[in-house]
């Protein structure tokens, strides 16, 4: 998908009263004016998957507690990423975890709209996101599941769209019901059983990640065997057109997803028909 991160001509962002370098707001834009063309073409939301993790590849040090990993210039770009977005995806284990804000604070754009993947309504009620200036969206199987936020509050909106063949909500529904409420760009920022769904699905079209100077031994990004081949191989995407681009201490990668099932497809279908 090589169309979404060329860079055009813009001028930098301005973010607290700031400017972000030219290098990470060219591409803040890119990701921001490639999404509608997207959108209008397939129907669907664009993906961008970005998180932050350690040199090593973590995280988290330990599952389900928070990791402060972005130094103040990564964390800034985080923001002004959200501001590119329409929508902006976590899980409810980030939720339990973190009890992120998802605003852009350190911004000057929009607030994306904030959507928490919960299978089972676990959502608390003192959780900061029932206080967006958005309102929350959360997606699930069943809205008649018991809640921890009884009762569901006039600033949340349950979006019902029913569950994968492993039991949790079906992402792709999910995806084709945010396009049809014209959300046309998502950003995940995880945790790592949602950046999973969208690999492991072959959903995203972009990445951001954020690699900051640490050493942590812990949970990855990305969890469990994505795919495999008729040989039994595994089946793994790779970034394509990428770029690297210091943010203080850390270093920025940024790159299209490309899956190689979908290439193989392609190329079958294109020799065919000669």
């Amino acid at each position: 998908m090589r169309h979404l991160l060329r860079l055009p001509a813009a001028a930098p962002a301005n973010v607290a009263g700031q400017q972000l370098p030219p290098d990470l707001a060219l591409r803040v834009d890119a990701l921001r004016q490639r999404a509608h063309a997207y959108a209008e073409e397939r129907g669907l939301p664009v993906v961008t998957l970005s998180y932050a993790q350690s040199h090593d590849g973590s995280i988290a040090a330990v599952s389900g507690q928070p990791l402060a990993l972005s130094g103040p210039l990564s964390l800034t770009l985080t923001h002004a990423l959200r501001a590119a977005h329409d929508a902006i995806l976590v899980g409810i284990g980030t939720v339990l975890a973190d009890d992120p804000r998802l605003t852009v604070r350190l911004v000057a754009g929009p607030d994306p709209q904030p959507v928490v993947v919960d299978s089972r309504l676990r959502l608390p009620a003192t959780a900061k996101l029932l206080q967006h200036p958005r309102g929350l969206w959360l997606a699930t199987t069943d809205a008649e599941q018991p809640t921890g936020i009884h009762p569901l509050g006039v600033n949340v909106r349950v979006l019902e769209v029913g569950a994968g063949a492993d039991g949790r909500v079906d992402v792709p529904a999910m995806l084709a019901a945010l396009g049809r409420r014209g959300i046309r760009s998502v950003m995940v920022e995880g945790g790592s059983q949602l950046l999973t769904s969208f690999v492991r699905g072959q959903l995203a079209q972009a990445a951001v990640i954020t690699i900051a100077p640490r050493l942590v031994g812990g949970l990855g990004a990305i969890g469990v065997p994505l795919a495999s081949n008729s040989t039994g191989m595994p089946v793994t995407p790779q970034l394509t057109s990428v770029s690297y681009t210091p943010a203080g201490e850390d270093l920025v990668v940024w790159g299209d997803i490309a899956w190689p099932q979908v290439a193989a497809v392609t190329q079958t279908a294109q020799k065919r028909s000669r």
